[in-house]
């Protein structure tokens, strides 16, 4: 683990299991304690305090003798009171959602750090309405302006909906533009705005520092025929950009985020 990050070894730990776990790479259970050790070089109590910031969250059970293991959404929700949290929140139209993401790609650039295939969590399988362990398209970016780094980006599609896109296409296209192209029809999107703080990766990305509070976005959108088809979940620089909501007396509303430096 990395000395000079300013995060104790057992919160980097912590952050690099939760984001394999999300990507279901320990469905069939988590390696043991000196395992983890052994990977992270660390000792056993710095792995130890990783996974009971895990467990606190109720994104692993331990079990004395049966090792460690993801909890399934049914267990978070009980743990809960019953009420298992939807990654996304109150509907917003998907008019003129297009137009404003293909409006601010014209004024930034994009770097693409990762795309790949993982396979869905328990979590993204349930947003998704996929199976456990169904194939995803991951994809990660970083969009920056005039100012510098904007956003640190992360969107997963079903593998099937991004057959012949290319890391390249990703670097010059949104990726919504890039599925309507394809032809898929939109239908409506999810959406929920609130606030996160950056950890050591994202923090690196976009420049600020470890704990910065970032302007986080997590859209689910849907095909015409209500089939969930993305899955964004955006962190933004809110000294670079902001959320602004329309809304009209009958009840719709339209909401974007806009660069700073191009805001009317």
């Amino acid at each position: 683990m990395p000395a000079s990050l300013p995060l104790s070894k057992y919160h980097q730990i912590y952050l690099v299991l939760r984001e394999q776990l999300q990507e279901g790479r320990y469905a069939s259970g988590l390696p043991g304690e000196l395992e983890l050790a052994r990977l992270f070089g660390v000792g056993r109590i710095t792995v130890r305090r990783a996974l009971e910031q895990l467990a606190a969250e109720d994104l692993i059970v331990r079990e004395v003798g049966r090792g460690t293991r993801p909890t399934t959404r049914a267990e978070q929700g009980s743990r809960r009171g019953g009420a298992v949290p939807s990654p996304v929140s109150p509907v917003t139209r998907l008019h003129g959602l297009l137009e404003n993401i293909v409006s601010v790609s014209r004024s930034t650039t994009v770097k693409v750090l990762e795309w790949r295939v993982v396979q869905a969590s328990n979590e993204l399988a349930e947003a998704l309405q996929l199976t456990d362990g169904q194939k995803l398209r991951k994809a990660v970016r970083r969009r920056s302006s005039a100012l510098g780094p904007v956003s640190y980006i992360t969107t997963y599609v079903p593998e099937s909906l991004a057959q012949g896109l290319t890391r390249t296409d990703l670097a010059h296209k949104p990726m919504l533009q890039l599925l309507q192209e394809s032809g898929l029809v939109l239908g409506r999107a999810v959406q929920t705005v609130s606030a996160r703080q950056a950890d050591a990766r994202v923090a690196a990305e976009l420049q600020v520092a470890v704990g910065t509070a970032m302007l986080a976005v997590s859209r689910l959108v849907y095909d015409l025929s209500d089939r969930p088809v993305q899955l964004l979940q955006g962190l933004y620089r809110p000294d670079r950009y902001e959320y602004q909501m329309e809304m009209s007396q009958v009840g719709s509303v339209e909401a974007r985020i806009v660069p700073k430096e191009i805001l009317p």
